[in-house]
């Protein structure tokens, strides 16, 4: 017949009861006579008790009070004149004594686990005068245990890790439980473990609480988290004996055991060729079950004809390979490029060497699409001279463009006429013949600097620009001017020869040596004999002197 746990506590009740009503006679204080000894005439014996250490049952779930032990002195003849008395923890509130027999009862029920033992004073005192027959004695009520407390997981629930492809064996977690009940008494506290959820991956050691792998390949990628169920039972296991329970919740954490894949042997992306340098041409990517570092990759391209044109780089937050454009894509001269590229783990575990190769390889072809790209001149810049003398029509000279598309559209001129205000120039719209519109003054303007449009017929909104700079040839069209106007005055003393006044001239033109300046007098100066002119022969620059010498 199977007990359940309150039979059970009963039935050690009653044991402990009987052990403890056995052991009365042991339990009853002894006294010790000590040889006797003479004062005034009188002998007197001195008398002592000894008291050994009560037992009384925890959890006694009775009706009536719990019977204890028993004192009694010598001295007590059973005529009634011995009274007996208790103090100290517990007396009177939770142990009682019979004052006449000297019979101990406990009159509440005791837990060991909140007070272990109690200490208590007795005495037996003489009940007419009420003066101790005997001296006071101390002893010790100890509160016998039962198997009352379960074992409890006091830091439960648990987390652990482990990492995954452990092998068997490998310690996870070690989990501990605490038993309430007395350790040194009998099996009560003596606790093993075992597991009831968690099988055929994992095992506990029975005495020490830890947790081991079980199974050899555990694969956080197929299942990276296990629910655990851990029971400690007390009383070593047997049946009967109180059991708790608690959960242990083991994660695999990741080893670097899966390679990286393309899932794609090859790849194709179009791209238009007007695509500006460092743009993102496409995003590849190698799949790699692995999570955070052992996921980790470096992509490179190994081979092709757009190793120089085309870089690849690592997303770090994506892992993604990131194909960018490192020079300009032009349709007419290439229309295609194959790139063959590597993606490779950054951190591999030698212990998984044989899953490996930890690289893949794939193929990326690359079109380059045609764009209708505006016309192109011959020349960024052009360089024309043309004499101010020119007639207006007079050509100066000639630009070219072409569409550098296939369709090699035809192409029509024009000149901006935000940089020719003037319009001191034409252009023919199909020859890109450039002409005069007006005369020119170079002292107006030296050079003049256009540009000049080139349109596709078939889609003028394609338009190129060029740039020329004219610069205009100089001709003798100015006479020279004098520097300024000048009023000269002189002395009456002045002497003959005396110098009076320099003059200077100017010229608008600019000939490659200088100008040659002649002064002379006015038919009508010239005589007046009072004055000459002395020509310097024009040796100074740009302005140019004489002096007038008095005579």
């Amino acid at each position: 017949m199977k007990l359940g746990k309150v039979e059970f506590c009963h039935l050690l009740q009653i044991i402990a009861l009987f052990l403890c009503l056995s052991g009365m006679n042991q339990a009853e204080p002894s006294r010790s006579r000590s040889k006797p000894y003479f004062q005034s005439g009188r002998t007197r014996t001195k008398r002592s008790w000894v008291w050994n250490q009560f037992f009384v049952l925890e959890e006694y779930m009775g009706t009536d009070p719990l019977y204890v032990g028993k004192l009694h002195s010598d001295v007590d003849k059973g005529d009634g004149s011995i009274k007996y008395i208790l103090s100290g923890e517990g007396a009177s509130s939770i142990f009682i004594i019979d004052e006449n027999t000297g019979d101990i009862h406990a009159t509440k029920r005791l837990d060991r686990e909140e007070q272990a033992y109690y200490t208590l004073r007795a005495q037996a005192l003489d009940r007419l005068t009420n003066k101790p027959v005997e001296p006071e004695s101390e002893f010790v009520i100890k509160i016998q245990d039962i198997n009352d407390n379960e074992p409890k997981f006091l830091d439960g629930p648990y987390t652990a890790g482990v990492p995954e492809m452990s092998p068997v064996g490998t310690s996870v977690v070690q989990v501990t439980a605490t038993d309430a009940d007395d350790p040194t008494y009998g099996n009560s506290a003596r606790v093993v473990y075992s597991i009831l959820q968690g099988q055929p991956y994992f095992s506990v050691e029975p005495k020490t609480g830890v947790i081991k792998t079980a199974l050899p390949n555990m694969d956080r990628e197929a299942k990276d988290q296990y629910l655990l169920v851990i029971q400690a039972k007390d009383m070593v296991g047997q049946n009967g004996g109180l059991s708790g329970t608690t959960s242990v919740t083991v994660t695999l954490t990741d080893v670097n055991d899966n390679p990286p894949r393309f899932p794609r042997r090859s790849y194709q992306y179009n791209v238009p060729e007007s695509l500006p340098v460092a743009s993102v041409v496409a995003r590849i990517k190698a799949a790699d079950a692995d999570v955070g570092p052992n996921a980790e990759m470096e992509y490179k391209i190994v081979d092709g004809d757009g190793l120089g044109v085309f870089k690849i780089s690592v997303d770090k937050d994506t892992q993604e390979g990131i194909i960018t454009i490192q020079k300009e894509l032009d349709f007419e001269a290439k229309t295609s490029y194959t790139l063959r590229i590597e993606a490779a783990n950054m951190h591999v575990d030698p212990r998984f060497l044989s899953l490996g190769p930890f690289n893949d390889m794939t193929t990326v072809k690359i079109i380059v699409e045609d764009v209708d790209e505006p016309p192109m001149f011959t020349s960024r810049l052009y360089s024309m001279v043309v004499s101010e003398a020119a007639k207006v029509g007079t050509i100066i000279g000639t630009v070219a463009a072409h569409d550098p598309d296939a369709s090699n559209s035809p192409v029509r001129y024009s000149i901006d006429r935000n940089t020719d205000l003037e319009r001191y120039f034409n252009i023919d719209a199909n020859s890109g013949v450039i002409t005069t519109a007006k005369s020119l003054d170079r002292e107006t303007n030296a050079v003049h600097n256009i540009t000049v449009l080139a349109m596709e017929s078939q889609n003028p909104a394609q338009i190129g620009r060029g740039y020329v700079a004219i610069t205009i040839l100089d001709i003798n069209d100015n006479a020279p001017e004098f520097a300024m106007e000048y009023e000269t005055t002189v002395c009456e003393n002045a002497q003959p020869g005396q110098v009076i006044q320099k003059i200077s001239a100017i010229d608008k033109d600019d000939p490659p040596n200088g100008h040659q300046f002649y002064f002379s007098l006015t038919a009508e100066a010239a005589n007046n004999h009072n004055f000459t002119l002395q020509d310097n022969k024009g040796d100074v620059s740009p302005y140019l002197s004489g002096a007038v010498n008095l005579y």
